[in-house]
């Protein structure tokens, strides 16, 4: 699937010409095979073929409200009603109406579908974000006291204010993995996941990263908060540790 939860317009049709059995062979032994293989895909069949009844059932109400309104009889009009004279109407046509209908539903469909996607995410996300406990502060008066001093705000949910005050080491202290590391979860911890993702994944890419575990954990939960899926599961699966592991097991329940 999507990581994005969209669908491009290429995959629509796959879909829709397997569904209605027009596939070639050999497309069609390849879709089955991915069918087989791919739960994602398999989910996202299910949900395209959803989509279709939503519009064929609302193609056949607009006929039927059409058959009906052909089928209902002139009223026969009095003598005071026949002097009167009659203004014509502008109606839209039974078939744009049937397709306006349809459309309608397609909209509607493909709404719910991304919500109940995203909101899957949001209550996994929930339920297994807990911030970083922190490192011990007792060293402050001795080793780098600034970096300390923001991390008795940070133990305290004081986001902001650890993030303003470690914002002033990044300069000098551009390679320092610990203040990355915190600097990504502050972010991640004060909802704002894009910001957490930029120091996570620069982390990732140094090989003496101290906190090689929790950084892919906490960039997997990052990603799942962004509802992308894909890459949470990727990052969730480097960290090993035993929280990531869960959160992959739900994700692929």
């Amino acid at each position: 699937m999507n990581p994005d939860n969209n669908i491009t317009q290429e995959q629509l049709e796959q879909i829709e010409r397997y569904l209605q059995d027009t596939m070639p062979d050999e497309q069609r032994r390849q879709f089955e095979h991915q069918l087989q293989s791919d739960k994602d895909f398999r989910l996202l069949v299910e949900d395209v073929k959803v989509m279709l009844l939503g519009v064929e059932s609302a193609s056949l109400k607009s006929n039927l409200e059409q058959f009906h309104d052909e089928m209902v009889p002139v009223r026969t009009l009095n003598e005071s009603e026949s002097s009167k004279t009659d203004i014509p109407t502008k109606k839209t046509p039974p078939k744009i109406l049937k397709y306006l209908t349809a459309a309608a539903i397609v909209i509607f469909i493909g709404a719910f579908w991304l919500e109940s996607r995203s909101s899957t995410t949001d209550r996994l996300y929930a339920k297994h974000f807990k911030p970083d406990p922190g490192l011990p502060t007792t060293m402050g008066a001795t080793q780098n006291f600034k970096f300390y001093d923001a991390m008795v705000n940070y133990k305290q949910g004081e986001y902001e204010i650890a993030i303003s005050k470690w914002e002033t080491l990044l300069s000098s202290e551009q390679k320092n993995d610990t203040l990355h590391y915190f600097m990504g979860v502050a972010h991640l911890a004060d909802g704002n996941e894009k910001k957490a993702i930029d120091y996570l994944q620069k982390l990732t890419e140094n090989g003496s990263n101290s906190f090689k575990k929790e950084t892919a954990y906490y960039l997997g939960l990052a990603y799942l908060k962004a509802d992308n899926v894909e890459d949470a599961k990727k990052y969730l699966t480097f960290s090993e540790t035993e929280s990531a592991q869960q959160l992959l097991s739900e994700l692929n329940d």
